[in-house]
């Protein structure tokens, strides 16, 4: 389960963290050292966490109940594309617009986030409950609320809305029927 193995790999980095607090100030996302050529800050930043031991906790709950599902509908492949596309694309927008300092796996989460947001506007003909099916449709406007309002998660989730379109096929196969595949990918 790719869910489970970043999971490991996050929080192993959380406990690293809370044990060294200098290791956030090498592998944090911060404009300045990217720009001075530390282009790995942008791969690191998506699995240190600026929120501590809250934060990272808030973090991993919100990886494991949302990289799961996604992971079940999309498959691994999928998955493995929108969590770290839309994450890099989250730190690198992040690096040059929005919030130059930072870290945390939350702008990958919210392109799970929005590509699952797809999968349930598309399964509108298997009914999905109701308050599911509300919330899936308040997650593209509280994306382009959350980039008005300067916030880094909103372009990751609107790029995840993207994705999710693309890798489910406008509505065909198994990510819009909601049924797994067994090769654990829903791209070709």
């Amino acid at each position: 389960m790719l869910t489970g193995a970043v999971f490991l790999v996050t929080a192993a980095v959380l406990l690293v963290q809370l044990a060294d607090p200098d290791l956030f100030d090498r592998f944090k996302r911060d404009a300045t050292a990217i720009d001075a050529g530390e282009w790995w800050r942008l791969l690191t930043g998506m699995f240190f966490q600026d929120g501590k031991l809250f934060g990272g906790i808030f973090n991993l709950v919100a990886l494991a109940v949302v990289g799961t599902f996604a992971e079940w509908c999309l498959g691994r492949v999928s998955w493995f594309v929108l969590y770290f596309g839309c994450g890099l694309f989250g730190q690198y927008l992040s690096s040059v617009w929005l919030n130059p300092v930072g870290a945390g796996n939350s702008m990958c989460v919210a392109g799970l986030l929005g590509a699952l947001a797809v999968v349930v506007w598309r399964a509108r003909d298997a009914e999905p409950p109701q308050a599911l099916y509300r919330a899936a449709l308040l997650i593209a406007p509280l994306a382009v609320l959350d980039t008005l309002l300067h916030d880094n998660h909103g372009m990751p989730a609107l790029l995840g809305i993207a994705l999710g379109l693309l890798v489910t096929g406008f509505g065909k196969g198994r990510a819009a029927a909601g049924s797994p595949r067994s090769d654990g990918s829903s791209l070709g």
